[in-house]
């Protein structure tokens, strides 16, 4: 077992049987499609002949499985990307409005974390930094689930919110900013040289709750890249060399891709457009006072269920940014894409 690429040739088998997975799940999907759309034309050959208006119900409900199934398979078509198929790791900080952004930025999370609930994927959060009154500082998420990441890159950007402020004892309205970062999470061993002296590790206190031994030891780790400025920090590992390990990883990540950034000449591509955390800059606001309505300044699509997508309801959102990506199309504009 320790025979020179003894390693190499067991990760490749596992990436092998990961991708022999998927291809299967697509079949399968695929299958499952044509079975709703024979169930839905036998509804209707069963109406026709029968005219029963009672009928109506079950081909209106075998009708509308079918059409949410077909628009999600459709979906997945249009995730191409290198990493689209990806987990996610997703960062949020807190941006202009103090205490306000910082209780935005909480929001937000729970968002994402109930989104990825309904999509049955898994949410680990890799670190946190509490507010100084409520909310976080900043908080990094990682979400893994079968195209995680292709969903999710239409996150990226600032986050606007316009509220009466439950902190404001004159009750007025507030503005608040929070930035969304999301990367794909690469767990190929990365082949990128990273210079000592190009970097600073620093370790502190856990935040989360651990009992006594993770408020003791400082196990939480922060690497710090000069050459570039990214900041990566990790936490949630029980040991420090497991939170280092992991953090490195996701350095090497981001200073892969921004180098794979440089070379295409397509810094939007992957990362997205990096903007001050503050007015004007945003791709999407949540109005909550005086109407509701949330939109995305990109692709116009909005809702006015402003709480149903703080719930999670992210999908109109995603979809109509998938499009847009795809095609150059806008929500209301005339698409190839219907």
């Amino acid at each position: 077992m320790n025979e020179p690429g003894f390693w190499d040739s067991t990760e490749k088998s596992q990436n092998y049987v990961k991708e022999l997975n998927q291809l299967k799940n697509i079949v399968g999907e695929y299958r499952e499609l044509e079975n709703e759309y024979d169930d839905v034309k036998v509804y209707l050959e069963m109406g026709y002949e029968s005219n029963d208006p009672e009928l109506i119900p079950e081909v209106q409900e075998a009708l509308d499985k079918f059409a949410e199934h077909l628009e999600a398979l459709r979906l997945s078509t249009l995730l191409s990307g290198e990493y689209d198929k990806n987990d996610a790791i997703l960062t949020l900080h807190a941006g202009a409005g103090g205490t306000e952004s910082c209780d935005w930025a909480s929001m937000l999370c729970r968002m994402y974390m109930r989104w990825a609930e309904r999509h049955g994927f898994s949410v680990t959060m890799l670190d946190f930094l509490d507010g100084d009154e409520a909310g976080y500082k900043s908080v990094t998420l990682e979400i893994k689930g079968e195209n995680a990441y292709g969903y999710l890159k239409s996150e990226k950007g600032i986050h606007r919110l316009v509220r009466i402020s439950p902190f404001n004892a004159a009750g007025k309205r507030q503005t608040s900013f929070v930035s969304c970062d999301v990367m794909p999470d690469i767990e190929d061993n990365i082949d990128i040289e990273i210079n000592d002296a190009d970097i600073r590790i620093d370790t502190y206190h856990s935040s989360g709750a651990g009992g006594q031994h993770i408020n003791k030891t400082s196990s939480a780790i922060r690497i710090t890249h000069f050459p570039t400025g990214i900041v990566v920090q990790c936490q949630n590992e029980r040991s420090q060399f497991q939170n280092k390990d992991k953090a490195m990883q996701m350095l090497k990540a981001k200073l892969y891709l921004l180098e794979k950034e440089k070379n295409e000449a397509k810094t939007s591509g992957i990362r997205g457009e990096v903007r001050d955390i503050n007015f004007g800059s945003q791709i999407r606001s949540y109005v909550l006072q005086p109407y509701t309505m949330v939109k995305d300044h990109r692709t116009n699509a909005e809702i006015g269920n402003a709480g149903a997508v703080l719930d999670g309801d992210l999908d109109p959102f995603i979809t109509a940014y998938l499009k847009w990506n795809a095609t150059g199309q806008k929500s209301g504009e005339d698409s190839d894409i219907e």
